[in-house]
């Protein structure tokens, strides 16, 4: 156990804290000193009282405040989850054209005169689905 002595209100307390704690209860009885130094005129005992109400509501804020903003933390992780839901997809989607494209590559030259109008289609949405995912891929941060 470690002895500290804190200065309120003009007034010393000694007081007993663990070891390490030291810092942290100094720190404290700052911002009571500075609460208790805010109160003008009174007994250090309203001082001191007011300044506790004064702190306890700041802590009820707080959590108040925390509390809110734990749906909006989740609503954002949710966010985040259907983002990386989205790139995943969009990446399969990508290997697939891409795959698509090197089977078309790699396929015989076919001859002008065997080419279909459904060839000529097919081979321009390919060229579409993989401007889009590049399109995509490109936004992806």
């Amino acid at each position: 156990m470690a002895d500290v002595k804190l200065n309120i209100a003009g007034r010393v307390y000694d007081v007993h804290c663990a070891d390490g704690q030291e810092p942290q209860l100094l720190t404290l009885a700052t911002v009571v000193d500075e609460k208790v130094r805010a109160m003008p005129g009174g007994t250090e005992l309203r001082q001191l009282l007011f300044a506790a109400l004064m702190l306890a509501d700041e802590a009820q804020d707080a959590k108040g405040k925390a509390a809110k903003a734990e749906p909006q933390s989740d609503s954002l992780r949710a966010a985040v989850a259907l983002a990386e839901s989205r790139e995943a997809q969009a990446r399969e989607e990508l290997k697939a054209a891409l795959a698509d494209l090197n089977a078309l590559r790699k396929a015989p030259p076919s001859n002008p005169t065997d080419a279909r109008p459904s060839h000529d289609r097919a081979l321009l949405q390919i060229a579409d689905r993989i401007e889009t995912l590049v399109t995509r891929i490109e936004q992806i941060p």
